[in-house]
């Protein structure tokens, strides 16, 4: 299974090779800023399986627990398409929104469920239970 995410503009794209090992929706204020939405989006694969084409931009910022998430995005529209964290070595996470396949698998993950902000928002996940 392929799959091919591509930002607003198209210039910046990544190549998903197999199936996410994990799809994920969070509710951290981060994200929402990240996205404009009500939340964030992402599917998650082995490094070695996505394949980068075009130009990006990094924008590093350190996550509540102390981890540093390094957002790519494009330079031209500014759609962020994907993010690697430190604490999840050989992982990425690709912007799912940005998959232009309808049928592409659903989110089976909530992060920062508490902070879930529109009540009329249903998403069918399981909440990610804290670490630590």
């Amino acid at each position: 299974m392929t799959h091919r995410a591509e930002c607003s503009c198209g210039q910046l794209s990544a190549t998903c090779h197999g199936e996410p090992t994990r799809i994920a929706v969070c509710h951290c204020l981060a994200c929402k800023r990240k996205t404009g939405s009500a939340f964030g989006f992402g599917a998650w694969f082995s490094e070695g399986d996505v394949t980068r084409e075009g130009e990006a931009s990094e924008f590093l910022r350190v996550g509540d627990a102390g981890g540093r998430i390094t957002n790519y995005f494009c330079p031209r529209c500014g759609c962020t398409l994907f993010w690697k964290i430190d604490t999840t070595p050989g992982a990425v996470a690709v912007s799912a929104g940005c998959f232009a396949d309808l049928s592409f698998p659903v989110p089976t993950v909530s992060v920062y469920h508490q902070s879930r902000c529109l009540s009329w928002v249903e998403i069918r996940t399981t909440p990610l239970e804290k670490r630590g």
